[in-house]
């Protein structure tokens, strides 16, 4: 029995052999198609990665999605929060430091002096005014004090609008992203069909008008 199914086995393997001979000699080789003839594979951004990116750089998931004209505006919007945050933040910090300057002197045996222009509270006076001026010193010590908690807040106020513009530019390369193979045709047309008909139950003649916005 053995010897019957072995030269069976044999010629069974050299016709698949041959066969798989035919099917590779009618193989193409992949560089002799023409090259306008090969499917073209249009690219498509990923969302996520747009997102990823703009997290670790911002500007950069507009950049992935090839919205060049996006970047300045993003690194502009940027720029102008993180100026305001320096600018506020100074200012705070001068008026805090003339606030507490003028509450230890004017608590001091010595009290505040209004002719030292190295004190910091009096550095910090408008050109042409002074402390009785600006209305006595009680009075003065409790502006340097709404004057720095103002400034503190608008500094608050400036990390807030540069948090919501780098998160603004997230959702801005997401949407980007996701809406980039959105057609949207120029050849927009309105059409205006005015008609007139008669009312069927008061047989009174009326008119309308159809708008057709075409897109």
């Amino acid at each position: 029995m053995l010897i019957l199914v072995t030269p069976h086995r044999i010629w069974a393997d050299e016709q698949d052999n041959f066969a798989f001979r035919q099917d590779s000699s009618q193989l193409i080789d992949a560089s002799e198609i023409p090259v306008d003839t090969l499917p073209t594979v249009e690219w498509r951004p990923n969302a996520l990665r747009a997102v990823w990116l703009g997290a670790i750089c911002p500007g950069l998931g507009q950049m992935y999605n090839r919205s060049w004209w996006k970047v300045p505006i993003v690194y502009g919007a940027l720029m102008g929060c993180g100026y305001a945050i320096m600018t506020n933040q100074n200012t705070y910090n001068e008026y805090k430091r003339a606030y507490i300057d003028m509450y230890n002197d004017y608590h001091s045996e010595d009290g505040v002096d209004e002719t030292d222009m190295s004190k910091s509270y009096n550095a910090i006076l408008p050109d042409g005014y002074n402390i009785t001026r600006m209305g006595g010193q009680s009075t003065y010590l409790s502006k340097l004090e709404n004057w720095q908690n103002t400034y503190r807040r608008y500094r608050d106020l400036s990390i807030v609008v540069t948090v919501a513009v780098y998160a603004l530019s997230l959702v801005d390369a997401y949407v980007d992203a996701q809406l980039f193979d959105f057609d949207i045709s120029p050849d927009l047309s309105m059409q205006v069909e005015p008609s007139l008909y008669i009312d069927p139950i008061h047989h009174h003649p009326n008119g309308e008008v159809h708008l057709a916005i075409q897109f």
